[in-house]
């Protein structure tokens, strides 16, 4: 049984591997609770939008993959895709949008 229960991870890891630039920064963690189990994964931040897809398509994809490979061993299986640490992300971006915003109000002379 104990072989059964890692192959959600060995699935997800040989698909990441396949698909990202940068296949030896590829980390998964498995946890199981009462809930089922947790594969949180984890990539380099250049292969985010690769593992993501144009409008999270890939990802979706992915995730319904790796669920179907957990019925086969009658788990409910969840994927969490971690943000990189230092990623550029919306978060990087939005502080300079918001102080080019707070200059053009001060040019609108009120």
């Amino acid at each position: 049984m104990a072989e059964n229960t890692a192959k959600d991870k060995e699935f997800l890891e040989y698909i990441i591997k396949s698909i990202v630039d940068n296949p030896e920064d590829v980390e998964i963690d498995r946890e199981v609770d009462e809930m089922g189990v947790l594969l949180s994964l984890r990539v380099h931040s250049d292969d985010m939008g690769q593992v993501i897809g144009r409008n999270g398509s890939t990802a979706r994809a992915i995730r319904t993959l790796v669920r179907i490979v957990g019925l086969k061993s009658h788990a409910r299986v969840n994927l969490k895709i971690e943000e990189p640490e230092g990623g550029e992300q919306a978060g990087g971006q939005g502080s300079s949008d918001s102080s080019d915003e707070e200059e053009d109000l001060e040019d609108l002379d009120l």
